[in-house]
């Protein structure tokens, strides 16, 4: 570049510089959200856009009757759970099966300190729910990691179902029934000292969930493009390699385990707030540590963002199947399905540029006559697949002739 041209563009990035968030970079302008993070104008504005969502969510709900604050709050708090869990399987590529062990663990830490120590401090308890939460994976972690693979996930199972059994075993927690959080006169936490009516109770719990998910993303962002971010996918690529090169893998695993493990505690303790009421199955059981996982891997575990998607979408999907249909399960299982097959990324990573779902998407909109071709390859494969199917089952009900 001319001497000319670098003087223009230092004065340009001066000149944007003045700007508050607008910064240039090899002649493309970004939006700076904080240090280091910069975004694309177009990615900033989805961001920003999805933030006003959230943040309407309340005033939404008012609108109709299928949007419920609850179920979208119990969504967002199983997605902060997902954030965690998915800091192990993106990077370090080990899937947990035992993750609602923290997140029940942060669910009962509130419950305990409101029920049997008078805590009504919603901070307190919020603290609370994280610290134990996040003890509760630091054990979990340093026995587990002795093993990789698949005695790594089923270890994480059993201290799960574990812990399940023990607490269901109890009276000290409320055995099946569960705990009440419902501390103070009001029968709810305070903030602050202030007490709230129900329907503003739920909206300031909200809403202080809404501040605590975008710190955590933040929080998230910065940890995986870190130098430790690093060391964990060199981890995650090959263990071997990684040790090689002098990173103290099981040291940095341990480490990013607690880290998800606090995401889990946090979100367990904002549950028990929002529901005043914990129970070992809502929390505890392993079906719930599958929930979270593939929430992770329905919104997209190669992104950030995606495990909250999957978590409100799934919680949403449940919650609408109950009303449609008795079998809300059947239901819900085949809208994942359709959801797996046409968006095999995930439902964020499957609308990333770049991604085969976008790919097909630009080439139909250049070219609507696509659409036909592939209805008409679909149903060719389905016919084949049918025919091997049938082919299949011949040859095993009366061999081959």
């Amino acid at each position: 570049m001319s001497d000319d041209g670098t003087a223009a563009d230092a004065g340009s990035a001066s000149r944007e510089g003045r700007l508050p968030g607008i910064v240039t970079r090899d002649g493309d302008r970004y939006v700076r959200v904080t240090r280091g993070l910069e975004l694309p104008p177009r990615r900033a504005a989805l961001g920003l856009l999805g933030v006003i969502l959230f943040v309407a969510v309340p005033d939404l709900a008012t609108l109709s009757p299928l949007l419920q604050l609850q179920v979208v709050h119990q969504g967002v708090l199983f997605g902060l759970a997902a954030v965690g869990l998915n800091l192990l399987l993106r990077h370090t590529r080990l899937v947990s099966f035992g993750h609602a062990a923290f997140f029940g663990t942060g669910a009962y830490a509130a419950a305990i300190l409101a029920t049997h120590f008078d805590v009504t401090s919603m901070l307190l308890l919020l603290a609370g729910a994280t610290l134990f939460g996040t003890l509760m994976a630091g054990v979990v972690g340093y026995l587990s990691l002795r093993h990789t693979g698949l005695y790594f996930s089923l270890l994480t199972l059993a201290f799960g179902q574990l812990l399940y059994a023990v607490v269901i075993g109890q009276g000290y927690f409320g055995s099946s029934d569960g705990l009440s959080v419902r501390p103070g006169e009001a029968n709810q936490a305070l903030l602050f000292g202030v007490e709230f009516g129900s329907e503003a109770y739920s909206v300031i719990v909200y809403y202080l969930t809404v501040l605590v998910v975008v710190v955590g993303l933040l929080v998230m962002w910065r940890v995986i493009n870190s130098p430790f971010g690093n060391a964990l996918d060199a981890i995650g690529q090959n263990r071997t390699r990684a040790r090689f090169i002098g990173i103290p893998v099981r040291r940095y695993v341990l480490a990013a385990f607690v880290l998800s493990g606090v995401y889990g505690g946090l979100a367990g303790g904002m549950y028990g707030l929002v529901q005043q009421h914990v129970r070992p199955e809502s929390t505890l059981y392993f079906l719930r540590s599958g929930d979270i996982l593939f929430m992770a891997i329905l919104g997209g575990f190669q992104t950030l963002v995606g495990p909250l998607v999957g978590g409100i979408v799934l919680v949403f999907l449940q919650d609408v199947g109950r009303d449609v249909t008795s079998y809300f399960d059947a239901l819900t299982g085949v809208v994942l399905v359709a959801l797996v097959f046409g968006f095999p990324r995930g439902i964020v990573g499957s609308l990333k540029r770049g991604s085969p779902f976008r790919e097909r998407l630009g080439r139909l909109a250049a070219d609507p006559s696509l659409a036909a071709t592939w209805l008409r390859g679909a149903r060719d494969a389905a016919v084949a697949a049918a025919y091997r199917a049938g082919e299949n089952l011949r040859i095993l009900l009366f061999g081959v002739n």
